[in-house]
C-alpha cells in the first residue's frame, strides 16, 4: 500500500510539473539542455518568477519542453504544459501573415496605399515638436501603405508622441483593447484623425500599426479577424488552443498574471484593469486586437513558428510561399531600427556582434508585453518559444540566460 502511495504521489507529481529532454537528437546535448530546468526551478524557487512554459524545437523535434512553478500561486495550482498565456506583441506575426497571404491572393498589395481599404487614412498629419515647447501640426508628405505599418516605419505609436494630449483625450492609448464594447475598426477609423508621431517612411515608431492591419485584413477579406485567422491560419496549423477570448472550458488553463512590486511578485488586479489579469475571460468580446490580443500556448505558438522555419508550411498544410517567408524575414528598414533590422512583423539578426548574444545571422522573432518571447533560427534550424505573464519584470534576467544555455546545449548538427 505504502508502494502504491509513492508512486500514485510521483506520478502526480510528474503530471503537475512535466518536462521532455530529447535524448537521441544528433548534434544537441541533452546533459546540457536539463541545466535549463535547475535554472528555470530556480527562479521560482528564489521568488523572481512565478510559473512559465519553455519550447525548444530544432528541425521540427521537441529536444526541450518544461513547465513550471505555479499555474495560479494563490491556488495553488501548478503550471502544466499546454497552459493558456496572453501573448500580447506576439499577436502582430500572425496579421502580419494574414496580410502575406491576402497578398499571395492578388487582394492586396504591399505598395498599396492604407486608405484604399480604410479609406480615412488619405490625408493623414504629424505632430512635430517645437524647441520651445509643443508641437505643430504638419501633413504627411505622403499616404501611409501596408508596407509602413508591416515594418512600423508608419510613425504611428501607441498614443504617447508629441501629440499624446490629442491621443488621450481621443480615449486611444496603450497597446490593449480586451475590455473595449466596440470593434478596433471603429477606434482605428478614429486614430486617423489625430496627428502621426513621424513622417511614414522616416522613423521606426513602435505602436498600433498592426492593428491597422487587422482591420485591412477584414475589409479585404469580409470576415472579422477571429474569423479569418481560426478558419485560415489556426485550424490548418491544428493550433487548437490559441484565440482572442477565453473559451469558458478553458479558465483553468489561463496563467495568472503577476508584478513585481517593491521587491516582491503580487497578483495583478482583478480583471478589466490593463495591467492586470485583462478582460480576456469576461470581456465583451467584440474587440480582435490585431496588435496584441491573442492567447495562446507554447506548443501552438511553436506550430506557427515551424511553418515559418519550413519555408510556410506544416504538416502538409501550405499557410504561404517560401518567397512570402523570405520577404518577411529580410530587413526592410535599413538602420532605422539600430544595430538589428526589422522586417514584415519580425525585428531581424543582422549581426552577431550587436547584442553579444548567442545567435545566428537571420534570426527573426519578438515577444510581449507579458514578458513572453519567441525567436527563429534558420540556421540551426531552431524554434524557441517562451511563455510567462508578467508586468514588471524588476529588471530579471531570464531571457539572456535561457538563449545562453539553448545554444551552450547545441554541440553540432
Amino acid at each position: 500500500m505504502r508502494l502504491r502511495l509513492l508512486l500514485l504521489t510521483a506520478l502526480v507529481a510528474a503530471l503537475a510539473l512535466p518536462s521532455h529532454v530529447g535524448s537521441t537528437v544528433p548534434g544537441v546535448s541533452s546533459v546540457r539542455l536539463r541545466n535549463l530546468t535547475a535554472a528555470l526551478e530556480d527562479y521560482v524557487a528564489t521568488g523572481r518568477l512565478v510559473g512559465g512554459e519553455l519550447l525548444v524545437l530544432r528541425n521540427g523535434t521537441p529536444i526541450y519542453q518544461h513547465a513550471f512553478g505555479m499555474r495560479d500561486r494563490e491556488a495553488h495550482d501548478p503550471m502544466r504544459l499546454g497552459a493558456i498565456y496572453r501573448i500580447a506583441s506576439q499577436t502582430k506575426a500572425p496579421v502580419s501573415v494574414a496580410i502575406m497571404m491576402l497578398q499571395e491572393e492578388g487582394k492586396l498589395l504591399l505598395g498599396h496605399p492604407v486608405s484604399r481599404y480604410i479609406p480615412e487614412f488619405k490625408a493623414t498629419t504629424v505632430a512635430v515638436p517645437k524647441p520651445g515647447g509643443g508641437y505643430d501640426v504638419v501633413p504627411a508628405k505622403r499616404q501611409i501603405t501596408i508596407r509602413d505599418l508591416l515594418t512600423h516605419t508608419a510613425g504611428i505609436g501607441y498614443g504617447g508622441g508629441p501629440a499624446a494630449d490629442q491621443w488621450t483625450a481621443a480615449g486611444i492609448t496603450g497597446w490593449y483593447f480586451a475590455d473595449r464594447a466596440e470593434p478596433v475598426a471603429a477606434v482605428v477609423k478614429r486614430m486617423a484623425a489625430l496627428p502621426m508621431d513621424a513622417q511614414p517612411g522616416e522613423r521606426f515608431v513602435y505602436g498600433y500599426n498592426t492593428d491597422i492591419l487587422g482591420v485591412v485584413v477584414e475589409v479585404v477579406s469580409g470576415m472579422s479577424l477571429d474569423a479569418f485567422l481560426r478558419t485560415r491560419l489556426f485550424e490548418p496549423l491544428k493550433m487548437r488552443n490559441t484565440s482572442f477570448y477565453l473559451p469558458d472550458a478553458q479558465r483553468d488553463a489561463l496563467a495568472t498574471v503577476y508584478t513585481w512590486v517593491n521587491g516582491k511578485l503580487e497578483r495583478s488586479p482583478a480583471p478589466g484593469a490593463k495591467t492586470g489579469q485583462g478582460a480576456y475571460a469576461d470581456g465583451p468580446r467584440v474587440a480582435f486586437s490585431g496588435g496584441a490580443g491573442l492567447l495562446s500556448t507554447a506548443t501552438d505558438y511553436g506550430r506557427f513558428l515551424q511553418m515559418l522555419l519550413n519555408g510556410g508550411e506544416l504538416d502538409g498544410h501550405r499557410i504561404l510561399a517560401p518567397s512570402s517567408v523570405a520577404l518577411m524575414t529580410t530587413n526592410h528598414v535599413g538602420t532605422l531600427n539600430g544595430v538589428d533590422g526589422f522586417g514584415l512583423g519580425f525585428e531581424i539578426r543582422l549581426s552577431l556582434g550587436s547584442s553579444g548574444e548567442p545567435s545566428s545571422v537571420g534570426e527573426y522573432g519578438w515577444g510581449g508585453a507579458y514578458h513572453s518571447t519567441y525567436w527563429v533560427d534558420p540556421v540551426e534550424r531552431l524554434v524557441v518559444v517562451y511563455m510567462t505573464n508578467l508586468n514588471n519584470t524588476g529588471g530579471l534576467d531570464d531571457h539572456a540566460r535561457i538563449r545562453a544555455m539553448i545554444y551552450g546545449a547545441l554541440v553540432g548538427r
